[in-house]
């Protein structure tokens, strides 16, 4: 989350750029992610190493001994002439040309990064605060992302405002992917969902994966896979990656939603917040995806993809505005269906819409669906999220409670869900019921509030109250009017 500590250092961070001659919100995310990278090699490094010390692995070094001198711990402290010259003309290229496979992730959107910075004082200005950003702070560099976009006029428009860190990880922790599952985000921005499954795999199943040569070479090479259409999420997204320890995730520019992408039955885990606002014409959409859902709503068009992309078995989690769950369209009515009715809708949780606040006030979900190509849909369950753990206004403080531990408790087992009244936060719908309701999935359609009864005095009750109240009243006042006369 975006603290006001974080606002303070990345508004002065921001300021820097901007006074010194840099006034392009994009070229400054871009230059502040190259130096929050080349500061994060330098510390992944070490952390590796220390690991490597520990599992007694084998690990070589980001940095040969003959270029020392390229950490950050060692540059930051040159003089201001010195480290200008040594980051531009020798850092730069070498982070660059890391990758030896030019065919690689990295390298594709490294190739053509500039260093713009265009004094040695400003820089090291940079640099110092740069530093002063905790780099033990959690994620730090996706709360820095999140606050920058917002400075962007375009953001919200084009729905390039992240995803909750927290929103993402319960998504992640629902679906729980193994080792063996191949995990992509259509929609990947900064690569925030494909960053918290590598996590998470990596917390739950580090042996499995890193002392298996076949898992491992998985986890770097073809698990990860991510598309959007904007080179700079892109570029942020590979660093992103690959700061986390994602040697060569599959992230490429592509319009998902056309015929560029011909991803069919590929993959077991679907994680997205696709785009809400976007309208396309029908000559772009891909012909497959207007078979399911004829319309030109992105929100529909991608449940459309997210069914064609993943293989038979493969589950999806995916943000969607509330619009979808009760949308009377054909359009809305006919990707409902197709979920329920040829796959396996799972859950739907309902968010409140202070979530994406400061950014966006839009009420969403989570829709959790496996694709079966047959159906399995018997019943649905549906979550009434009250709270995310942060308040629900513009400024989005950190409160002591949220329902987001209970959600995910209760969707792994879900089969002491049965008893649940229709009055508790969470329940199972029959799917007949929702067929009945013209496939609505809105929570309201089916919750039920209850009504605590309340007994009140009769009127003659009241009515005698009142009398003795005004004779009480009367007899004051005379008795007020006889000391006054005195």
């Amino acid at each position: 989350m975006v603290t006001g500590s974080l606002k303070n250092k990345v508004d002065s961070l921001w300021l820097m750029f901007f006074s010194g001659g840099l006034t392009n919100p994009l070229d400054v995310i871009e230059q502040i992610t190259y130096l929050m990278f080349i500061r994060d090699l330098d510390r992944i490094d070490a952390t590796r190493q220390k690991e490597s010390v520990m599992l007694k692995l084998h690990y070589k070094s980001i940095f040969p001994e003959d270029l020392q001198y390229l950490k950050w711990s060692n540059f930051r402290n040159m003089p201001p002439a010195e480290m200008y010259d040594t980051v531009m003309n020798k850092v730069f290229p070498f982070i660059k040309s890391l990758h030896a496979d030019k065919e690689s992730t990295y390298s594709k959107y490294m190739s053509d990064a500039i260093f713009k910075i265009p004094t040695p004082q400003l820089l090291d200005k940079i640099v110092a605060a740069v530093d002063y950003l905790d780099p033990e702070e959690k994620d730090t560099k996706g709360d820095l992302y999140e606050y920058l976009l917002s400075k962007i006029a375009t953001s919200g428009t084009n729905g390039q405002f992240r995803t909750p860190r927290h929103i993402i990880r319960m998504m992640v922790e629902m679906l729980a992917p193994v080792p063996g599952d191949t995990i992509c985000d259509p929609a990947c921005g900064t690569a925030g969902f494909l960053v918290s499954a590598g996590e998470y795999l990596r917390d739950k199943h580090t042996q499995d994966i890193f002392y298996n040569k076949a898992n491992r070479e998985h986890y770097n090479n073809e698990m990860f896979s991510g598309y959007d259409m904007d080179r700079t999420m892109l570029r942020i997204g590979a660093m992103n990656m690959m700061t986390h320890g994602v040697e060569n995730p599959n992230i490429e520019y592509k319009d998902s939603l056309s015929d560029q992408n011909t991803d069919t039955n590929k993959y077991s885990i679907i994680l997205a917040n696709p785009p809400f606002k976007g309208s396309l014409d029908y000559d772009i959409v891909s012909a497959n995806l207007l078979k399911v859902t004829k319309t030109k709503k992105t929100e529909l068009l991608f449940l459309a993809l997210f069914l064609r992309m993943l293989r038979i078995g493969g589950r999806c989690a995916s943000i969607v505005p509330d619009g979808v769950l009760f949308g009377s369209s054909n359009a809305h009515k006919a990707i409902r269906k197709e979920i329920i009715e040829s796959n396996k809708l799972q859950a739907v949780i309902s968010m409140p819409s202070g979530v994406f606040k400061p950014y966006a006030g839009v009420s969403t979900a989570i829709l959790i669906f496996t694709k079966t190509g047959y159906g399995g849909t018997d019943k649905v369950w549906f979550y009434d999220m009250k709270s995310d753990g942060f308040s629900l206004d513009d400024k989005r403080t950190e409160l002591g409670t949220s329902d987001v531990p209970d959600i995910i408790a209760r969707f792994h087992y879900l089969k002491e869900e049965d008893n649940r009244k229709r009055t508790d936060q969470s329940f199972f719908v029959p799917k007949q019921e929702i067929v009945d309701n013209g496939y609505d999935l809105s929570i309201n359609k089916y919750k039920k509030v209850e009504y605590i009864a309340e007994e009140f005095p009769k009127p003659s009750e009241i009515i005698k109250e009142l009398h003795e109240l005004e004779m009480q009243i009367t007899a004051g006042l005379a008795e007020l009017e006889k000391m006054l006369d005195e």
